[in-house]
């Protein structure tokens, strides 16, 4: 098991708080694609988009039983299944989310306007054929935490230089500012690196402000990160 921030041969951990935790199951890799797992309101842990690795049900048996696997993003299967397999418990669609289940090998439960009895809230933060990105946030209003899949992250890919947090290449152009400035969060998770622990609801404004403004250094270093 790893300390807190610490790193076993199979994960590292991030974001630890009372109500949850995540881990990046591969520490090495560029993307840094994370992983984490919330308690409810009722206890159980709910699983979002895992990465499977070694002592992974360790880490989550401090938080409680698992109550079910969510997958946030259409293209986020990763591990869904194997985890929800192992528990015994479905994963978790929003309702609107299309062409997903079929390449599921797990039991499928859709949820509407909460995540079960979880306290969670779905943000409907795209939903677009051309190109294909099915996207669904998860809000706690009143824990303040606010979990984005995809459309922002820390990886390295995402930020440009002086960024704490950065919106995803592919939507700079038209940052989702509509799906997130409703919210002023205490945290924010994200899928690819480390979640954003402090000054969560200053750094979402900026970034998503500053979008297009930063878009020459976002791209410079998109290009740098894929020829290195």
């Amino acid at each position: 098991m790893p300390m807190k921030g610490g790193e076993t041969d199979g994960y590292r951990e991030i974001d630890r708080w009372d109500r949850g935790v995540g881990w990046i199951a591969y520490p090495d890799e560029q993307m840094q694609r994370a992983s984490h797992a919330l308690v409810g309101d009722e206890g159980g842990v709910w699983v979002v988009d895992p990465v499977d690795a070694p002592d992974l049900d360790e880490l989550l048996a401090e938080f409680g039983d698992v109550a079910g696997v969510v997958l946030g993003l259409d293209r986020h299967k990763r591990d869904a299944a194997t985890v929800a397999r192992r528990h015994d418990v479905p994963v978790y669609l929003p309702r609107w989310m299309s062409d997903v289940e079929r390449d599921l090998d797990a039991p499928v439960e859709r949820y509407g306007t909460e995540l079960g009895d979880s306290g969670f809230e779905p943000i409907k933060i795209r939903d677009s054929s051309l190109p294909r990105w099915q996207e669904v946030g998860l809000v706690h209003r009143v824990d303040g935490t606010l979990l984005v899949p995809e459309a922002v992250g820390t990886a390295s890919f995402f930020c440009a230089p002086g960024e704490r947090l950065g919106v995803h290449p592919v939507l700079r152009p038209i940052p989702p500012r509509r799906a997130l400035t409703r919210y002023d969060p205490d945290r924010i998770l994200v899928g690819h690196g480390a979640g954003v622990m402090n000054d969560a609801a200053v750094t979402l404004r900026r970034t998503l402000d500053d979008a297009r403004t930063n878009m020459p250094g976002a791209y410079g270093q998109m290009i740098r990160e894929l020829l290195s």
